[in-house]
């Protein structure tokens, strides 16, 4: 009987351990540098006051948990938020014309653990989807460039996330499961004689 509960365990630790999902990558204590267009000067950050001097793009995680925004494009039509759970947020401050409208966030060596990848958790407010580029496991990108943001005062937000914790192989866990049903069975054997 126990050997079958054994063995009952074994089997559900094998389903689940391939099942792996991206990690949330918390942004505590993080400090951003960011452009906008291409542009240093193209992005107002928390730190400064929003004030256009130089180093105004680099600013650190607002940790008061005040809801504001880490930075304001500097013409005023953007807003992105960083959440200490990894979620960004973009807010359009009122009506934006067509044109080229782009973004690029660097953690450097401030993140806990590599960006791995992200995932768009609400767009529903506007129309059309932003272009996601992970440059590298610091480095974000945005094209904003195809979105209608209708009449303005509207939002989109992903979650930044970093790659699960290792997870065996299923090839491991058959190789170990076969083992310890075999020691099981040969203690089973062993102990009716």
């Amino acid at each position: 009987m126990k050997t079958r509960r054994l063995l009952e365990t074994l089997a559900v630790v094998a389903l689940t351990a391939g099942q792996a999902s991206a990690a949330v990558l918390p942004l505590q204590h993080t400090t951003i540098s960011a452009t906008y267009n291409g542009s240093s000067a193209g992005m107002l950050g928390l730190d400064q006051q929003f004030a256009p001097v130089a180093g105004s793009n680099i600013t650190a995680i607002d940790s008061t948990g005040s809801g504001g925004v880490e930075f304001l494009s500097a013409d005023f039509l953007f807003g992105i938020d960083f959440a200490e759970d990894g979620v960004m947020t973009v807010y359009n401050n009122g009506q934006v014309a067509a044109g080229a409208y782009s973004m690029r966030f660097d953690f450097g060596a401030s993140l806990g653990a590599p960006l791995t990848r992200f995932s768009l958790l609400d767009s529903a407010a506007i129309g059309g989807l932003p272009v996601l580029n992970l440059i590298d496991g610091h480095t974000i990108g945005l094209d904003l460039s195809g979105l209608d943001w209708g009449n303005g005062f509207t939002s989109f937000s992903a979650r930044l996330e970093a790659a699960p914790s290792p997870v065996p192989e299923p090839g491991s866990v058959t190789l170990i499961l076969a083992g310890l049903a075999a020691f099981a069975l040969m203690r089973r054997r062993a102990t009716t004689v």
